[in-house]
């Protein structure tokens, strides 16, 4: 610290000055008239890694900008041209740190003149590693969040969901307003963000409002933004979601729950593609693609006067429906699979999979919080299961006790031994299906035409055993 006070020029007070520039966050330091550095502060030897006394005495053309006033860095001072500029502003460029490598820094210079004759030059330095670490995350965050709404991440083979890949492939081409129903849970707003991160404003914002979250007055506020003055607390002029999403998506969740006023403002909108914010009657052009997601039946809404008509049929120029995970069963597999992934590289854990008695659990469970709560049941089980697969006692306690209450198919048996749709099935016609298969409970299901978990829980119940008895 010596060393580097003892550099530092006398510049009117000396203790000032001297403690001015060790105060400095940024690097600072002086050149003479012939272009070499007479002084040195401890901030640009945080940042180069050079000492003032390894510095002092030598040009700046030994740290390596990358770019001197619009110039590569010049053989000397004399072609850099501060001089005949006498000032130079925040130029970004590199320079080359002691170990050998570039750091990025921004640069501003000014000549020192004493009754018309330069005197020196004062240079500083801001450091920007820590923006350019904060400008890769934001660009890393984007592209993950690309990654994320990739059509391929929506998992689902069974028809149903093939049917949404489809249409959320051909609306994500257009420019349509489109309308997500589908229970809570279901991905709504997954399959929103599949739609514009697909679309040809995936480079704008993706804006996502919760309707159901704030009251009328708030959500108004949120949507439209305000003016200062325009009520209790609005100290300032505020831009609401429809013009932060300009150019972009606004995704609309829960849009069910919004007043007939704010109904009434929203139609506006969908209609001449303008707004008003709160407390202002300047209208605001925007250019934003909706996407609305309710999990109720807003036809029914509108039947029973609680939504309006025109704004139903302009919402739901393209409508999308997610299926509930209790009527697409055959992806539960595909999901708990990449839910297992997810959570090993979450936890550091190096779960292989899940138990058959487990995955039949998971399977015959009805999920009325769909995916959203498949998803929490995996996570549950990590925090119980310590390697291996999931089992039974992992899963959360309303999912391992939940009554399954199968409905008996109607089926007869013929004289031939084959099953035909008739009288219910009972205990002593299961046994001779059974019998009949030698067992194999694959064969009895497609047979009665259930499933192999429900065969399997019809022998619980009726005190069957799962083996073949010997004779």
């Amino acid at each position: 610290m010596s060393e580097n006070r003892n550099s530092i020029q006398n510049i009117l007070d000396p203790n000032f000055a001297r403690l001015l520039l060790e105060a400095m966050a940024d690097g600072v330091f002086t050149l003479d008239d012939k272009g070499k550095i007479t002084s040195w502060n401890p901030s640009m030897e945080r940042i180069t890694g050079y000492g003032a006394a390894e510095a002092i005495g030598k040009p700046c053309m030994f740290l390596n900008f990358s770019h001197c006033f619009s110039n590569t860095c010049p053989t000397g001072i004399g072609q850099c041209g501060i001089f005949e500029q006498s000032a130079v502003d925040a130029k970004e460029c590199f320079l080359r740190h002691k170990d050998g490598h570039d750091i990025s820094v921004v640069k501003s210079a000014r000549t020192v003149r004493e009754q018309g004759f330069i005197k020196g030059v004062v240079e500083t330095v801001t450091d920007l590693t820590e923006l350019q670490m904060a400008r890769r995350k934001a660009e890393e965050a984007s592209l993950r969040l690309g990654e994320r709404h990739r059509f391929e991440n929506i998992i689902g083979k069974s028809h149903p969901m093939q049917e949404v890949f489809s249409a959320l492939k051909a609306v994500a081409a257009s420019e349509a307003t489109v309308l997500i129903q589908g229970e809570s849970g279901t991905g709504k707003e997954l399959a929103a963000g599949a739609v514009h991160y697909n679309s040809e404003r995936r480079n704008n914002p993706f804006v996502g409002v919760n309707c159901s979250a704030l009251s009328e007055s708030l959500l108004e506020s949120e949507l439209f933004g305000h003016v200062k003055g325009a009520f209790t607390g609005a100290v300032r002029d505020r831009a609401g979601r429809f013009e932060e999403a300009h150019g972009g998506t606004l995704f609309l969740d829960e849009i069910g729950e919004i007043s007939p006023f704010i109904q009434l403002k929203l139609l506006r909108v969908l209609q001449e593609r303008e707004i008003e914010r709160v407390g202002e009657s300047r209208k605001r052009k925007i250019d934003i693609r909706i996407i609305a997601a309710t999990n109720k039946d807003l036809y029914n809404l509108v039947k029973n006067g609680n939504f309006r008509e025109d704004l139903y049929y302009r919402l739901k120029v393209f409508p999308i429906h997610l299926p509930p995970l209790r009527n697409r069963k055959e992806d539960i597999p595909l999901l708990i699979s990449d839910f297992i992934r997810l959570q090993n590289q979450k936890t550091g854990k190096q779960v292989s999979g899940i138990s058959q008695s487990a995955m039949r659990i998971l399977m015959d469970y009805t999920w009325p919080g769909n995916v959203r709560e498949l998803e929490n049941a995996i996570e549950h089980a990590f925090v119980l299961c310590d390697g291996g697969s999931v089992d039974i006692f992992d899963l959360p306690v309303e999912v391992r006790q939940f009554e399954y209450h199968p409905v008996a198919p109607k089926i007869t048996i013929s004289n031939e031994g084959r099953v035909a749709r008739g009288k219910e099935l009972t205990r002593e016609s299961l046994l001779h299906i059974l019998n009949e298969c030698h067992w194999n409970k694959a064969e009895v299901a497609r047979r009665v035409g259930v499933s192999r978990t429900a065969i399997w829980k019809y022998m619980k119940k009726w005190d069957i055993s799962l083996k073949q008895p010997q004779p």
